[in-house]
């Protein structure tokens, strides 16, 4: 097998995975990473995560040009802004997980900050999330969203919407995503009870020892 094959396979691996433990339902969410040679392979327009073809992904060659497979996702706008903002992005999801999007909802949710600090691992793997504002789908003012935060944040929750990660690979861009929707579930476990969250030297001491990108 090829690189590219064996990159084709792990994104519809990856995919039907999410699908099917419930991340994301229907023809819901989308999924990108570079090519080998520099280019995208996309997940296709209104296609389930759950029966992803290979053979039938989106190619984009490194000049951005659409050169093989199925019309990509309408959210290529906001794959894009990640791309071009973040130099070490190498692939992109996006979802609709339920807990996430419910905690989108809240009135009271930072929205420089989205997620609560109740572990250590949503620090790890995202640093800080930004709340963007609602956007029809497809509207690529999501995109020029993302551009404003000039490559600070690898990960924006869209309000009644859903999570986007931008990560090295598209394993770590999956298991960021997914460590999102994780904390967003305690977060809406614990609403109203008041748990112990992390201090903030907690947290800074997280940051420092992990090296992480900490936008502040």
């Amino acid at each position: 097998m090829t690189e590219e094959t064996l990159l084709r396979e792990q994104i519809c691996t990856l995919a039907k995975s999410m699908f099917d433990r419930g991340l994301t339902g229907g023809s819901t969410g989308n999924i990108s990473s570079r090519t080998p040679d520099g280019g995208l392979l996309v997940s296709p327009t209104g296609t389930s995560f759950g029966r992803l073809d290979p053979a039938r992904l989106s190619r984009f060659d490194a000049e951005g040009r659409h050169v093989d497979g199925d019309r990509p996702t309408k959210e290529m706008p906001l794959h894009s802004a990640f791309y071009d903002t973040r130099s070490q992005a190498g692939a992109v999801v996006h979802l609709h997980s339920c807990h996430a999007v419910a905690l989108s909802m809240m009135p009271d949710v930072d929205e420089d900050d989205f997620l609560p600090p109740l572990t250590p691992y949503g620090i790890m793997q995202l640093g800080r999330v930004r709340l963007l504002p609602f956007f029809r789908p497809g509207d690529p003012a999501m995109g020029e969203a993302v551009r404003g935060l000039a490559g600070k944040r690898s990960a924006v929750m869209l309000a009644n919407h859903g999570p986007v990660v931008a990560g090295k690979d598209v394993e770590a861009a999956c298991n960021a995503i997914e460590e999102l929707e994780a904390t967003a579930r305690l977060a809406m476990l614990t609403r109203g009870l008041s748990p112990r969250a992390l201090s903030e030297a907690q947290v800074q001491d997280v940051v420092t020892h992990f090296n992480i990108e900490w936008d502040t």
